[in-house]
């Protein structure tokens, strides 16, 4: 077993992307350079400085996971916003605006995410590097912005709080855009997403935790000036507070997931479908939605609704041989969404995957309304797998593929057949 975890570690470093290894890179030389800036002109203000890293090492500590397989630090973002964007601390430096340099903000973020990662590793978990990578890169950005403006006669000759609120405002806004389009290209890049769609998905999903984020931040660096650095500690009771309430989303939202998932397995228990089917349906028709632009709440619902396409089939009193519904009538087929969604619709919180598991077997042409395109994915995928199976015989899927190409007339949407041929070869050289 010892003599494997180096490989495996090797491995996983030879599989980054070119888009991690760059982010990285940056982060990296950000992270050197600040440190040899900070040994070389001594840390200003040293105090305030640890004081600002041990609450961010505290919240890099307490990170936590966001839909979509996010990661995110709120407490840990906040303190570093804060030190970047800081004007005055009482009782520290004499209402005299603190000279940090933005390397040192740069130095002492590195340093207490680093600590706060610490236990992580310690406990066999993921280190998070691009997650701490792609947010202290967008705290160097409203460092490098910001620190020469703190320090300027602009402010300080006037010391009006509107102007630095408002400078606040927006370079928070923008370094919050920044981590945004980084992230964006990042999941663009590993889902094989459109990055306009993925810009958008990473700033609707993002929008509510970095405001959060951005008005706790400068509520501090403004409480600092009259409280010290005192109120640090007074203020992780509303920042854990606000954490709590995104985790109890999240886990929520997992739940949600889990129990669909459980539920979708019911057909394949009762012999009712193929082993796998509902995976891989859901699996493909992901995967489709995200070749033709779906934004991510749409996935959510498609994914749902592909993994419990399947569930009307519980109400019939014969399993149909192999579960495979495109071998049996139209009517058939329609009684079969029609009952699965009944069922769904009886939890009182997922009528839109109600609604597109009982429009799955519609004809994509010549029927009034036209299916939703989520329908129209879920159709073409679970007519594939109903043909193919488990199987990753390149001329199975050829076949499976064509027969559906034929029907597109009418049954079947031509734009999502190619997009599931899309989807098709690229699993099959995966597994290859």
């Amino acid at each position: 077993m010892t003599t494997r975890q180096p490989a495996e570690r090797w491995a996983s470093w030879q599989a980054l992307d070119s888009g991690r290894l760059l982010l990285l890179a940056a982060a990296g030389m950000l992270v050197v350079a600040g440190l040899a800036q900070t040994a070389a002109v001594k840390v200003q203000q040293p105090v305030t400085a640890v004081a600002f890293g041990c609450l961010i090492a505290f919240g890099e500590l307490l990170r936590l996971s966001l839909p979509g397989n996010r990661e995110a630090a709120p407490i840990a973002t906040t303190g570093a916003l804060a030190y970047a964007l800081l004007l005055h601390v009482a009782k520290q430096d004499g209402n005299v605006p603190p000279h940090v340099p933005a390397l040192q903000v740069i130095a002492v973020t590195a340093v207490g995410m680093t600590l706060g990662a610490l236990p992580h590793i310690a406990a066999g978990r993921s280190a998070g590097l691009t997650g701490m990578a792609s947010r202290l890169v967008a705290v160097g950005f409203v460092a490098f912005i910001f620190r020469p403006f703190a320090t300027s006669e602009v402010l300080n000759a006037h010391r009006n709080w509107w102007i630095a609120l408002s400078a606040m405002a927006v370079t928070a806004a923008l370094g919050w855009l920044v981590e945004a389009v980084i992230g964006a290209l990042i999941r663009a890049d590993d889902l094989g997403a459109r990055f306009s769609v993925a810009l958008w998905d990473e700033m609707r999903v993002l929008l509510p935790l970095g405001a959060a984020v951005g008005a706790s931040a400068v509520i501090t660096v403004f409480a600092a000036e009259v409280m010290g650095l005192s109120e640090l500690a007074v203020f992780i009771g509303p920042l854990l507070v606000t954490q709590v309430a995104f985790r109890r989303y999240a886990g929520i939202r997992a739940t949600y997931l889990q129990t669909v998932r459980a539920l979708a397995r019911v057909t394949e228990v009762g012999g009712y479908v193929e082993s796998g089917h509902s995976r891989r349906v859901s699996r493909l028709a992901v995967a489709v939605g995200q070749e033709l632009g779906m934004p991510e709440h749409d996935l959510l619902d498609l994914e749902y609704a592909a993994l419990m396409h399947d569930i009307g089939q519980l109400a019939l009193p014969d399993p149909i041989p192999g579960g495979a519904t495109v071998l049996v009538s139209a009517a058939d087929q329609r009684r079969i969404a029609e009952l699965g969604s009944d069922v769904i619709r009886q939890a009182g919180v997922l009528d839109k995957v109600a609604e597109l598991v009982r429009c799955q077997n519609w004809p994509a042409r010549g029927h009034d309304p036209e299916p939703p395109v989520g329908s129209r994915i879920i159709r073409a995928a679970n007519a594939f797998d109903d043909l193919v199976g488990g199987s990753t015989d390149r001329d199975r899927s050829a076949a499976a593929l064509e027969r559906l190409r034929l029907d597109t007339a009418a049954e079947y949407d031509a734009g999502v057949v190619e997009a599931l041929s899309e989807v098709a070869g690229r699993r099959l050289a995966s597994r290859l």
